[in-house]
């Protein structure tokens, strides 16, 4: 047979619906979007692996489907090279069948979901078990400011399933020209209340807890309960200092960002599941620096779009970190330099005596570590 023989998808319907072999050669992913009625689902790789499992004979009058056309003629192709006779291509793919309104099968997944995250679902690395995996992450996001703002709007879009959101703070009128989660109308109310508003407008899928608290020895173990990544949105050390024991002892990692003026720093700290090959916050900076060394964003200033760069980064390390792909960060800084837009990596190395992550560290509690951080 010619490895160019095609047929148009309404054809390929009525051939189908006669009992002819149906082949959709798509990634599961793409399957679960939708498939033709009367399709079998065999990914490409698996069907040219394995051909004689699920053609049963060469001569067999076979189907073959894809998205547009493309995936399933170089199947065509190369199963007429093994000697198989009967494979026509479906001119347009899944594309044209449901342009055209012909019938399809029952999707595996909700239609909304399908549609909100079909960038997602088509993409090698995510796919519908790594949205499934979004789906069910719960993220601590501390702080609905300058860095909280951007990694909270984009872990909604991406569809991490639950947010916890915890600032103490109101909106004020000089947050706006760099915490995007808020909005003129919001000033004077709280950022958490402001944040959850617009994190449901945004994906009203989300499970969003605005807590009205700011964090402490007291509430931090309530805080990280159920979480599977922390994000660090603050602007003090003690309380970097705390989280970090917190993101220690429970074995959670911790996505670290700061910006000052025209610079800013990120970070992945995960000592609690790699100790003594992850550093820690607290091997980094073992000690507080005085407030003259690291004066925060009223007293400094920093340009409006830093924290958007920080973290939109911070956001994908922890989407890195719960669909466990790529190289996150973990025993590297990165220096940004927004003047000269240059970006510096630091490699980082567990402190064999940091307090917090060593072998031989004894944790004293929260309360110890808080006085400690004030005194410092």
């Amino acid at each position: 047979m010619d490895a160019t023989c095609e047929i148009d998808v309404h054809e390929a319907s009525r051939r189908a619906a006669e009992g002819v072999l149906f082949i959709d050669v798509r990634e599961p992913a793409e399957h679960a979007l939708g498939m033709a009625l009367g399709a079998t689902p065999v990914p490409l790789a698996t069907l040219l692996a394995q051909p004689s499992q699920h053609i049963p004979e060469l001569a067999t009058p076979v189907l073959l489907l894809c998205a547009s056309g493309n995936r399933s003629r170089r199947a065509q192709s190369e199963l007429i090279a093994r000697g198989y006779t009967q494979l026509v291509n479906v001119s347009g793919g899944f594309s044209a069948w449901r342009s055209r309104g012909l019938p399809e099968s029952e999707s595996s997944i909700d239609a909304l979901f399908a549609e909100r995250f079909d960038r997602h679902l088509r993409l090698a690395g995510v796919g519908l078990d790594g949205q499934k995996k979004l789906a069910r992450a719960k993220v601590l996001v501390l702080g609905a400011g300058g860095l909280g703002s951007p990694a909270a709007l984009y872990l909604a879009a991406a569809g991490v399933g639950h947010l916890r959101i915890v600032d103490d703070d109101v909106v004020e009128r000089s947050n706006l020209q760099r915490q995007i989660l808020h909005t003129d109308a919001a000033v004077g109310t709280f950022k958490v209340d402001s944040a959850r508003e617009r994190l449901l407008a945004l994906n009203p899928t989300l499970n969003v807890e605005a807590l009205r608290e700011r964090c402490s020895s007291q509430n931090i173990e309530r805080l990280m309960q159920g979480i599977d990544v922390v994000i660090d949105g603050t602007d003090n050390f003690a309380t970097r200092y705390l989280v970090n024991a917190a993101c220690v002892q429970k074995k959670v990692p911790l996505v670290y960002g700061a910006v000052e003026r025209f610079t800013g720093q990120l970070s992945v700290f995960d000592a609690g599941r790699h100790r003594g090959l992850s550093p820690c916050y607290r091997c980094l900076f073992p000690e507080p620096p005085g407030p003259d060394a690291a004066p925060n964003c009223a007293e400094a200033g920093v340009l409006g779009v830093l924290p958007g760069l920080v973290g939109v980064l911070q956001a994908t390390e922890a989407l890195k970190l719960i669909l466990g792909i790529g190289q996150p960060m973990r025993g590297r800084l990165l220096l940004l330099d927004a003047l000269s837009m240059q970006f510096r990596e630091l490699s980082m190395a567990a402190d064999p005596a940091c307090p917090d992550c060593s072998s031989s560290a004894v944790f004293k509690g929260y309360a110890d570590l808080e006085q400690w951080c004030a005194s410092a």
